[in-house]
């Protein structure tokens, strides 16, 4: 699509050339995109939902796909080959790009636990209006422990990376480091969880079929949805 036609498309949807490329480019560097997160993030969601057909096209020529769930608004970028929830995986085009996160065994352990907490809530209707679960740090450390049998690391610095990690993937909120230091804390669960990790995984993991140690120390991201 040649410059000058694009930006004709994008006057007509009350976009300029620049405020385009910023959403291309957020889109690309953090793969995922939800409203509630922040104010810039609203903006974007919302710049997304009045040129998501240009950006689509875009994303096609490389074989990106996008996951919009409109209920709970935000969207999630999915690299060629990976599995989208609702639809059947592609085994061409593999790609190894920064859409294919690399996580380390206390992300996966820590991902998976949190499905496992969010899928329990919906079943006793702990959801808000937004889709989000509110969990508190001393009943996550005792799931960790009782279906993985691990620990949430003791080392603060480390905590606090992890949950940092989670928090860019955009699978949970909090709003200060405090809140990890001690059982009191809560952080929310974000409803993305759901299409994150699927349920034969969640199944696995709830029947002791999940082993997550040293030599599976990195995992792809897509490897759990």
């Amino acid at each position: 699509m040649l410059s000058e036609e694009l930006r004709d498309r994008l006057a007509r949807e009350n976009i300029s050339l620049e405020e385009f490329q910023e959403l291309l480019i957020r889109l690309m560097n953090y793969g995922v995109l939800s409203r509630q997160e922040s104010l810039t993030e609203q903006q974007l969601y919302d710049r997304y939902l009045r040129s998501a057909e240009t950006v689509q096209e875009y994303l096609d020529l490389l074989g990106i796909r996008i996951h919009h769930d409109r209920r709970f608004e935000y969207i999630r970028l999915y690299p060629p080959g990976s599995r989208i929830p609702g639809m059947e995986a592609s085994e061409e085009n593999a790609f190894s790009g920064s859409l294919r996160a690399r996580l380390t065994q206390n992300e996966v352990a820590l991902i998976l636990v949190l499905r496992s907490q969010y899928d329990k809530a919906l079943r006793e209707g702990k959801v808000d209006e937004q889709g989000y679960v509110a969990e508190s740090m001393e009943s996550l450390s005792i799931a960790l422990k009782n279906l993985l049998s691990r620990a949430l690391p003791e080392k603060m610095t480390e905590r606090r990376r992890l949950f940092q990690r989670l928090r860019q993937l955009r699978l949970v909120q909090y709003n200060q480091d405090e809140t990890l230091e001690s059982g009191e804390g809560w952080l929310r669960i974000h409803p993305m969880i759901v299409s994150f990790v699927d349920d034969e995984a969640l199944l696995a993991l709830e029947q002791g079929g999940v082993a997550v140690n040293e030599e599976s120390a990195e995992v792809e991201e897509d490897q759990l949805s």
